[in-house]
């Protein structure tokens, strides 16, 4: 043997638990997460053997290959545990055979109708394929999805390393390793094929062919298929295409994405799994609308722009990045080398298919953008908070020249968090004894959270409590471990047990350390903190959290920043930075603050749901306005720092804001806390929990979001999509030959004249009637739309937030069009005339052509 050299394994096999057969029960469960939501099922694990529980970051499956056969003998015989696990189970059971809203509301569905793609999942901390908050929120739409019945199938990649696990040097800068994912002690399962053999399916890189393994993982009702590289079959360097979340260069990346997307759709295909809607939750697998296109070809004898007419209808592109410099775009021979093949496959030209993503003006230099190619093949686009919505229509305003930014067609679906994922038991149980046990399955019910009144002041506040305390426990327990991995003195690890106070006002901050999320503000006044937090009558304290990514430095430069200040003998019992955020972290922290801090700089904030996760647990949100909390806040709920301003000049914001924050702190929010009755009980601070858990958790949960989702996109774009393609595919063959035929034509396209009558002294109610005669050249009346632009004119004599007037064609007379203005409110009014391409299968504003008078 050569020292130092690897042994390869001359075979393979897997092993699996021996499980006594009254425990199957167990087994069946391990492998479907619906009990990382279910707060009994927990307890039955970690009532099984709560050393394995912890010891395998809380995965059940690898929990039962761990237990000692004695234990699993022993539960037997232990009728409250055959009794605990029976409740569970039936639970289980039930939940999966109930009528869902879903099935109510549009009737059984047998097969998956919605496909949801996601480069991650964040779904419970055993499985660990998410690095934030998009992933977090991928799994909680999952999950809501199944608590709802929607059929609907996510699919996304396996990695093997998944993201980093974070630790600090003794200076506080930030370290990374990569533990690798052992797939076969995950609660996942490898797919087989007919044959009974691992199904692979097959990618065209250059000069070869890439496999990618395909797993599903049970997500209660729900579906997740994710493919891997790994596969003996792939070169060393093709095996580890999947090795890293957002690992690797560019090329790394781009590989990734087309196994994600492309390889995504022909894994759900292998599945028999035929959705009609696919949802992209990010740029990152709109590959998959290629693939669409190109699969409608070959399965339906259609032109390429036949097929892309057809598949557009039911793509569906959310958008998570509030700036230009976070969209993947790939340079142009790097798309050559990978996408040349597919041009000659639909028979287009490499020019042609670049336009489809093409973007002259990014960050980055000209390239393929992954959000140009989402936006251009779907019919629905949308932001994650209404403020993210119009920033996301200033942003890609470009998409459609000449139409006004108010009118450009992303809309916004707000985020949630799956409550029943990150409400504490203490609290549930709490709720469910008050507000009645439906109240998750209602949680959009306004009416339900109004019971929260009758919750007695004490009750709330005791229950809040004991999650304050077990959070410092926690902080105090991770802050041992952290300082024992460090070779810390004995001294400085015994300190650690005495830091915090489990009666004090704890503020949470845990999120990302990207620079824009500004974790260092609240250190800008640093004396005025000391001072605050180390007020011995009215005590603060502060638990920080979060990763930067690897190449961040400055993110890593506030890490070590807040990890230095906490080292300051005056505030080091009264502030903890907790290495490696993950669930578990997250989880104590919003269930356990008082108070949960936001400092993004506006408008840099799509969305943000760790806020919502604190605020059904009865933390008040303290934040800037942005993202959700702009929408969300009012003054019974919460504070605001600052009043939505946005300044050029970052320096003198960061000194105003950190200055409002201070000001908050010591003059409303501390005194709040600390104003207590003859019983001990902070009454005011208690009513505006009481106001923040019914008025927030009501409405910014991922239920009512996946509702909105299925409401507004899933179901009507399904629908379209369904009839396109009836008869042979007739509509959609008709829309492309009616495209072809307008673009042609759009240059001939001419405003001869416009008259206006009824002008002099107009009064409010009064009409002014428009003439429009256009030279359409070969289009037809019914070609077109021809509407009047009408609003104030302000300053600049431009026309602020106009609404189309209708213009119908007048029979008899080619290209004349009239209609009737009516004059609503006082002022100066204006109007302009815009002609856009009408046909009865499109938003006109999809066409992005216009012409203006």
């Amino acid at each position: 043997m050569v020292l130092g050299s690897s042994m390869k394994p001359i075979q393979t096999f897997t092993v699996a638990p021996k499980v006594p057969e009254e425990l199957k029960p167990l087994e069946e469960m391990a492998y479907n997460i619906w009990w990382a939501w279910n707060h009994e099922a927990v307890d039955l694990w970690r009532r099984l053997d709560n050393a394995e529980w912890e010891a395998t970051n809380h995965n059940p499956a690898m929990m039962l290959g761990s237990v000692k056969q004695e234990r699993l003998r022993e539960v037997v015989e232990d009728d409250g545990f055959m009794a605990h696990m029976a409740r569970v189970y039936k639970s289980f059971k039930d939940y999966l055979n109930d009528v869902t809203w879903y099935e109510k509301s549009y009737g059984k569905a047998e097969s998956p109708r919605v496909a949801y793609f996601s480069a991650e999942f964040g779904l419970t901390e055993s499985i660990p394929i998410y690095s934030g908050g998009l992933g977090v929120l991928a799994g909680d739409h999952l999950k809501s999805a199944s608590d709802l019945g929607i059929p609907l199938v996510g699919v996304g990649l396996l990695y093997r390393n998944g993201y980093f696990r974070q630790y600090l040097n003794v200076d506080g800068w930030q370290q990374e390793k990569y533990p690798s994912n052992d797939f076969y002690n995950l609660p996942i399962k490898i797919v087989k094929d007919k044959k009974g053999e691992p199904l692979a399916i097959d990618l065209y890189f250059p000069g070869r062919v890439v496999k990618a393994n395909v797993w599903s993982l049970d997500v209660g009702r729900v579906k997740l298929v994710l493919l891997d590289t790994d596969n003996p079959a792939n070169s060393a360097a093709d095996q580890q295409i999947t090795a890293g979340l957002y690992g690797g260069d560019l090329e790394t990346r781009i590989q990734q994405e087309i196994v994600l997307g492309i390889g995504g759709l022909r894994a759900l295909h292998a599945l028999d799994y035929h959705p009609v809607v696919y949802h992209m939750n990010e740029g990152h697998s709109a590959f998959l609308a290629l693939e669409r296109i190109r699969v409608a070809m070959q399965r339906h004898n259609l032109s390429f722009y036949e097929a892309l007419e057809e598949t557009r209808t039911s793509n569906i592109f959310t958008t998570h990045t509030p700036v230009p410099a976070g969209i993947d775009v790939f340079y142009r021979e790097l798309m050559e080398k990978y996408f040349t093949e597919y041009c000659k496959s639909v028979g287009i030209s490499f020019d042609e298919f670049l336009r489809l993503g093409w973007d002259d003006n990014t960050p980055k230099g000209a390239g393929f953008s992954m959000a140009v190619l989402a936006f251009n093949l779907s019919s629905y686009a949308n932001g994650v908070s209404k403020l993210h919505g119009r920033v996301s229509r200033n942003m890609w305003s470009k998409l459609w020249p000449g139409l006004p930014e108010h009118e450009i067609p992303i809309t916004s679906i707000t985020n949630g968090v799956h409550l029943p994922s990150w409400i504490s038991r203490d609290l549930a149980t709490l709720f469910d004894r008050y507000l009645g046990p439906r109240w998750m399955k209602e949680c959009t019910n306004g009416t339900t959270w109004k019971r929260l009144g009758e919750i007695p002041a004490e009750e709330l506040w005791r229950t809040h409590e004991r999650r304050r305390e077990r959070l410092v426990a926690f902080a105090r327990a991770r802050l041992k471990q952290q300082l024992q991995s460090k070779g810390a003195p004995r001294s400085e690890i015994d300190i650690a047990s005495e830091v915090l106070n489990p009666e004090a006002l704890t503020i949470g901050f845990a999120r990302r350390f990207a620079t824009y999320k500004r974790a260092t503000l609240i250190l800008k006044n640093k004396e005025r903190l000391i001072k605050l937090l180390t007020n011995k009558e009215r005590p603060v304290q502060i638990i920080i959290a979060g990763k930067a990514h690897p190449r961040d430095d400055p993110g890593k430069e506030f890490i070590k920043e807040i990890v230095h200040f906490s080292k300051d003998e005056r505030v080091r019992r009264n502030i903890v930075f907790i290495e490696d955020y993950d669930l578990v972290v997250a989880r104590y922290l919003v269930q356990g603050a008082d108070v949960w801090l936001n400092t993004p700089r506006r408008p840099l904030e799509a969305s943000g749901t760790s806020g919502m996760k604190a605020a059904i647990n009865g933390a008040l949100n303290f934040s800037v306005l942005d993202g959700w909390w702009d929408e969300a806040y009012d003054p019974n709920v919460g504070w605001a720092i600052g009043e939505g301003e946005e300044y050029t000049d970052h320096a003198y914001q960061d000194q105003v804001e950190a200055n409002a924050l201070m000001d908050h702190l010591e003059k409303e929010i501390v005194p709040l806390f600390y104003n207590r009755g003859s019983d001990g009980l902070p009454r005011e601070w208690i009513d505006m929990m009481k106001s923040s858990i019914s008025k927030l958790g009501s409405y910014f949960n991922t239920n009512r979001m996946v509702r909105d989702y299925t409401e507004q996109f899933y179901v009507p774009a399904g629908k379209h999509y369904n009839e396109l393609k009836k008869d042979d595919h007739l509509r959609a063959r008709k829309i492309a030959v009616w495209k072809k035929k307008v673009q042609d034509e759009w240059p001939k396209l001419r405003i001869e004249r416009i008259e206006t009558q009824g002008l002099g002294q107009i009064t409010v109610g009064d009409e002014i009637e428009v003439t429009v005669k256009l030279e359409l050249g070969n289009l037809s009346e019914e070609d077109v739309i021809v509407q009047a632009y009408v609003g104030r004119v302000e300053t600049g004599e431009e026309i602020k937030d106009g609404k189309p007037i209708l213009l119908t064609p007048v029979k008899g007379e080619r290209g004349m069009f009239k209609g009737k203005i009516l004059c609503k409110y006082s002022g100066k009014i204006g109007y302009a005339v815009r002609v856009m391409p009408h046909h009865p299968d499109l938003n006109p504003i999809h066409s992005r052509l216009i012409l203006w008078s």
